[in-house]
C-alpha cells in the first residue's frame, strides 16, 4: 500500500517503521520540510521518501496517517485530502492544543473536529490509545489474533474502517472496532479504561 504520513515525531516515526517493515510505501512529511526528515528516511530505506504534506497526500493510494499534534489540524489541506482515507491517531491535549469549548463540553469529539475539517475525506481514529514504545515493542505479526495487542478502530465510513482494520492486522495487533466516530471515538478517549494500557483481546472492556 502508498501511505502517506503527515508528522515524523514519536507516533509518525514508529509508524512509518512498523509500515516499511511490513513493506508498505510511505511518503513522511512535516512541519519543517523535507530536508529535515533525510536521517529518518535514511534509516527506513528504499520504502520510504520525504515530501511535503501535498506531496504526502498525493503519493497515498488511498491511506494518510495523521500523526501531528491534534491541535495543528486546522492547517491540513481538505482539497489534498479529499478521497482519502484519514488515520487519526491524535489525542486531545488542553495543555498542549489549547481549549476547545466543545470538546471541553462533551458536545463532540476530536475526530468529529478533524472530519469536519476535512468533508471529503473518510476520518478513522485509530492508532491514538498506546505510546510510541508500546507500538515498537507489541506487535506480532503472524501470531494468533488472541496472543497479539489490541489497537481500537472507530469511524463512519464501513469500508474505510475495513481498510484500516486489516492495515493494523497485517502490522500485528489484533484490530478491534468501537463503533462510530462519536460513539467509539470517546471509548478511545485519553482517561479511557483502554488508554495506553498493552491489552490482548479478551482483556479489553470498552466502557465511556
Amino acid at each position: 500500500m502508498r501511505i502517506g504520513i503527515v508528522g515524523s515525531g514519536e507516533i509518525g516515526g514508529s509508524m512509518a517503521r512498523l509500515l516499511t517493515a511490513a513493506g508498505h510505501d510511505v511518503t513522511l512529511a512535516n512541519r519543517r520540510g523535507p530536508a529535515a526528515l533525510t536521517a529518518l528516511v535514511t534509516e527506513l530505506g528504499e520504502h520510504a521518501r520525504a515530501g511535503t504534506v501535498a506531496e504526502a497526500c498525493a503519493f497515498a493510494d488511498p491511506l494518510v496517517v495523521l500523526a501531528t499534534p491534534f491541535g495543528a489540524y486546522p492547517s491540513l489541506p481538505p482539497a489534498a485530502l479529499a478521497g482519502k482515507v484519514v488515520v487519526d491517531t491524535t489525542n486531545y491535549m488542553p495543555l498542549r492544543d489549547g481549549l476547545h469549548p466543545e470538546l471541553e463540553s462533551g458536545r463532540t469529539t476530536s475526530s468529529e473536529l478533524i472530519a469536519a475539517h476535512l468533508p471529503d475525506a473518510r476520518v478513522v481514529k485509530a492508532v491514538n490509545t498506546l505510546n510510541y514504545k508500546y507500538l515498537l515493542d507489541l506487535n506480532r505479526p503472524g501470531a494468533p489474533r488472541d496472543d497479539r495487542t489490541a489497537l481500537f478502530v472507530a469511524g463512519d465510513h464501513p469500508e474505510a474502517n475495513a481498510l484500516v482494520v486489516r492495515l493494523l492486522d497485517d502490522l500485528g495487533f489484533a484490530p478491534v472496532e468501537t463503533g462510530t466516530l462519536a460513539a467509539g471515538g470517546r471509548l478511545q478517549e485519553p482517561g479511557t479504561p483502554v488508554f495506553n494500557r498493552p491489552l490482548r483481546p479478551a482483556q479489553v472492556r470498552l466502557t465511556p
